[in-house]
């Protein structure tokens, strides 16, 4: 009889929180970013250049290091 062993780590899951995001009004184009990672007030979409529209995803928390200037 053989027995094997898992020696992988089990991940510690990772903390998500409501974010505010800006989403692309194009339908078909799924692009979005994060409102704290957007260089302008309304951005515009980086793939067909269409306005974004701002709404919420859950996502994994992370900090914008230049919000903390």
């Amino acid at each position: 009889m053989m027995i094997l062993y898992n020696r992988k780590k089990q991940l510690e899951p990772v903390p998500e929180e409501n974010t505010k995001v800006w989403i692309c009004e194009t339908e078909g184009c799924n692009s979005w970013m994060r409102d704290n990672f957007s260089f302008e007030q309304v951005p515009s979409c980086m793939h067909c250049n269409a306005t974004m529209v701002s709404g919420e995803k859950m996502l994994p928390t992370l900090v914008n290091p230049s919000d903390l200037r």
